[in-house]
């Protein structure tokens, strides 16, 4: 009767504990199960051991960090997760505001335009303008170059460069 009774709590142990097994996935058959459920964050790398889950990558923002930490979390057979993914913004476009180019393009504008209408009572003159310098090449009397000068000083240019200019 002994035996009997033996034989029959040695099975009922080998029975709960093979039920037991069946019910705890491994962590390869986690990694797959977690792997499936954020395959639609494919940033998010998962990776298992001994029930826990660690979480790695890099997304943009924090919802999206919490809601792969949500989905690991209700993998079934999971124990705990531990996140490390990191949050990387993506970089603010530039400000057209950091465009100089235009603002030079615009104020030589200005300028030519002003030289131009100077320039035809002068025809001994070349007038140029660049980045806001005018430069005045040629051949004039000490007069008119006095003239010319108060009228390209006028439209208030960063420089005027008389260096190739010669004055009788």
């Amino acid at each position: 009767m002994r035996n009997k009774q033996l034989s029959t709590i040695l099975l009922c142990v080998v029975f709960a504990s093979m039920v037991a097994c069946k019910g705890k996935p491994s962590d390869t058959q986690l990694q797959a199960k977690v792997s499936e459920q954020l395959s639609t964050m494919p940033e998010v790398t998962a990776d298992v051991k001994d029930g826990v889950v660690t979480l790695a990558g890099n997304v943009a923002d924090d919802a999206t960090k919490a809601s792969a930490e949500a989905t690991a979390k209700s993998t079934e057979g999971v124990k705990s997760v531990v996140n490390n993914i990191m949050i990387t913004p993506s970089a603010p476009p530039p400000t057209p505001a950091t465009d100089t180019t235009a603002v030079v393009n615009t104020a030589d504008d200005a300028l030519r335009t002003g030289v131009t209408n100077i320039s035809k009572d002068f025809p001994g003159a070349d007038i140029k303008v660049d980045a806001g310098i005018i430069t005045v090449t040629g051949q004039l009397s000490a007069a008119k170059w006095k003239t010319l000068k108060q009228a390209l000083d006028a439209l208030n240019p960063k420089k005027v460069d008389a260096s190739g200019l010669t004055v009788k």
